[in-house]
């Protein structure tokens, strides 16, 4: 446990750039735009006379009714999860190329010879190399996802005190800790679902002998070509469109966060529960949770291990000497 402890420090600390500063800088970037955007909204109402403030807004949350109080606190929770877009996005990239990179690179540059020599499996190797883009890579993207959230939230509500809003009414109104809640308990979810693209992307980075990312991308995507043109799905009663969603889609693009509510056709999203006073709705474990039931859930996750066990076999046996 001490030495799988220690495979997860080293690819922490050889890949900090990518876990650690990308969504950083991403969430730093998106603070000062939102920050900018905010600015020239007042300036722009400022410069053409459009004053929007003290006794007009006041007066407007006296006449609100309980509808409008909760699309007041659902434009809370929305600027405070809206962050997690965008580091989302920067963290499946990070994560496909760390993945297509991850066995590739050592032998690339020889330095497999050097963790070979030492009593370490090529099992813990890989399994370190999958809890990293799995797990590490997604609680680090999520923590840094709630800190901007929260802090946008400050900055709006700070911004909205200056033209009549009690700045602890308007944070009464959002729902903070159930954002928190619901982006943390994604993690496992995430995990699980990415599982399949993980073990492709390592399967082509153990196997490929060069260009790992054009061996991922091109297997999959002509393969359904083929399908499409031959109508192989035919045969078993399903159409291309599955082979596409099921197969390619799963192999290139789970490692994206919030890919299953796109994908999965049980959730929230693509049921049409969403509720626009509600948005943490749909990523609520209430919802998301529904897809461990799902066969494609765990079809994938049994697909996504025989891909990491077939990439442990390559790592020991390819020699490109």
């Amino acid at each position: 446990m001490k030495t799988f402890y220690w495979l997860l420090k080293r690819e922490f600390w050889e890949h900090r750039g990518g876990f650690l500063w990308a969504p950083i800088v991403t969430g730093g970037v998106f603070l000062v735009l939102n920050v900018m955007a905010i600015i020239t909204a007042e300036v722009l109402s400022a410069r053409h006379g459009v004053r929007i403030g003290g006794n007009d807004i006041q007066m407007m949350m006296q006449h609100a009714d309980a509808g409008d109080w909760k699309q007041v606190g659902a434009a809370a929770d929305i600027a405070m999860i809206s962050s997690m877009g965008f580091i989302g996005i920067v963290m499946g990239i990070v994560v496909l190329f760390y993945c297509l990179g991850s066995l590739y690179d050592d032998r690339r540059d020889r330095s497999v010879l050097f963790w070979k020599s030492l009593p370490i499996s090529n099992t813990s190797t890989v399994l370190s190399k999958v809890v990293s883009a799995a797990v590490v890579a997604p609680v680090i993207a999520v923590v840094v996802s709630i800190i901007c959230g929260l802090v946008q939230l400050f900055i709006f509500a700070i911004v909205l005190s200056f033209h009549g809003i009690n700045v602890w009414q308007l944070l009464a109104l959002s729902h903070p800790l159930r954002a928190v809640a619901s982006l943390v308990s994604n993690v496992p979810l995430y995990a699980l679902w990415a599982l399949p693209a993980v073990g492709w992307l390592m399967l082509c980075s153990a196997g490929a002998r060069s260009k790992p990312f054009l061996w991922a991308v091109a297997v999959p995507v002509v393969l359904g070509l083929m399908v499409s043109w031959f109508n192989i799905m035919g045969l078993f009663n399903l159409s291309s469109a599955w082979f596409w969603a099921n197969v390619v889609q799963r192999a290139l693009l789970s490692v994206f966060p919030g890919s299953n509510l796109v994908f999965d056709k049980h959730s929230a999203l693509n049921m049409g529960e969403m509720n626009d006073n509600d948005p943490l709705a749909v990523l609520s474990p209430m919802h998301t949770y529904g897809l461990l039931a799902s066969p494609d859930l765990w079809i994938g996750v049994i697909a996504g291990l025989a891909l990491i066990a077939a990439a442990v076999w390559f790592r020991r046996v390819r020699d490109d000497s």
